[in-house]
């Protein structure tokens, strides 16, 4: 069944004796990727250490963040493509998900994601917040991070957390699947998270931002010592 464009997100922990295959992938990673059919649109990613928000780069983990035609083209990139056979093969963990879009605002790189779903009644939701952040406000920015990083792991109703960036400091992005809408709006509507969202829109901290609700499906593999699908 097609019904527009779908996202893809995959996150990987490098094995240890793949590492100098896996630092490749930030240099030469984007060359596999522009021939593969139905994709319109990619990022390579890099993630923080451990959970992934802070500032010191993990040595092992990272991931890619895809836009597809349709929901063939995302099926055919995660169970055929060499892509991602390659990175299962150099992987100790290895985790999937797909992802139609119920909201969207803002933009990464230029691209403002198609919304072609509904926002579900019950069942479980994911949300990606990325932007760049402008360097003369990187310090500020970076100085409410743990606050925020704290809160989220505490948070009633969530289910995955990973933070991932295109490049050290300036380019980051959040990845969070939740129990319901109503646990990410509690989340996103108190503590340190809404602290954090007056103080980047008072303070002008972002030259581009873009903040993604969706339904994820087929979530699969395995993240952090934890077993999905």
């Amino acid at each position: 069944m097609n019904r527009g464009a779908v996202a893809v997100l995959v996150l990987v922990d490098i094995a240890p004796g793949s590492r100098a295959w896996g630092y490749g992938r930030f240099v030469i990673g984007r060359f596999a990727l522009y021939p593969v059919p139905g994709l319109r649109f990619f990022k390579v990613l890099g993630s923080g250490h451990e959970s992934g928000f802070g500032l010191r780069p993990s040595l092992s983990r990272q991931g890619l963040f895809c836009v597809f035609d349709d929901e063939d083209a995302a099926d055919s990139f995660l169970t055929t493509s060499s892509v991602t056979a390659d990175y299962r093969s150099h992987a100790r963990e290895f985790f999937a998900v797909k992802l139609r879009a119920f909201s969207c605002r803002g933009s990464w790189a230029g691209l403002s994601l198609p919304v072609n779903a509904s926002a579900p009644i019950r069942g479980p939701i994911a949300a990606l917040t990325r932007a760049s952040i402008r360097l003369p406000k990187a310090r500020a920015f970076w100085q409410q991070a743990p606050l925020t990083q704290r809160s989220l792991e505490g948070a009633p109703g969530c289910l995955f957390s990973a933070g991932v960036g295109e490049a050290p400091l300036l380019r980051q992005a959040t990845f969070t699947m939740w129990e319901s809408v109503a646990a990410m709006d509690a989340y996103a509507r108190s503590g340190a998270h809404l602290l954090a969202i007056k103080a980047a829109q008072q303070h002008g901290y972002f030259s581009e931002s873009m903040f993604v609700r969706f339904v994820p499906s087929g979530a699969r593999g395995t993240w952090m010592g934890r077993s999905y699908g």
